[in-house]
């Protein structure tokens, strides 16, 4: 067997399964070492930017996973919520990398309370001429979160397609 193939059917074929199976996967994969002299890691495997020593932040990164890249040029509407509805703070665009050009909220600008972050989802798709069903299925996503000690780094990666979303706090 290829050790660089190693899926997770076909650990699951040898019976191993679950912790197993990725301590066996990484092992075969130390032990197999570069694909060829001179190898380049691939953009996943690149270390991130370090943020030691950047002050309190709210950071957005949109992934398009319906085309597997990041997610170019989503709007997106931030807002805090102030008593019984949603007040908007700011609206930003993200860049190529799918990240906005700065954070979403900054040092003071973070403050604890209830946010909304408002993606744009169908507008985006129907800007790269995606064949969307009318009516569609999603247009406008509400990701609703809490910000609790705003001396923290929050990061919000968001992920996306005409159909479905996910989001977590990152790291």
């Amino acid at each position: 067997m290829d050790p660089l193939a190693l899926t997770r059917r076909s650990l699951a074929g040898l019976g191993l399964g679950g912790a197993a199976a990725a301590a066996s996967a990484s092992g075969m994969l130390a032990q197999a070492g570069p694909s060829g002299a001179g190898a380049q890691p691939g953009a996943l495997a690149v270390t991130p930017t370090s943020h030691a020593g950047l002050g309190p932040r709210l950071t957005l990164h949109a992934i398009d996973n319906a085309h597997g890249t990041p997610g170019a040029g989503l709007v997106c509407d931030l807002s805090i919520r102030a008593g019984d509805v949603y007040r908007p703070i700011k609206t930003v665009t993200t860049q190529a990398n799918g990240r906005p050009d700065e954070p979403l909220l900054v040092d003071d600008a973070l403050k604890p309370g209830r946010y909304e972050l408002l993606l744009h989802v169908e507008a985006y798709f129907a800007a790269l001429n995606v064949t969307l069903p009318s009516p569609n299925f999603l247009g406008l996503v509400p990701i609703r979160f809490q910000i609790r000690d705003a001396r923290q780094r929050y990061h919000l990666p968001v992920l996306f397609t005409p159909w479905g979303y996910s989001y977590y706090r990152g790291s």
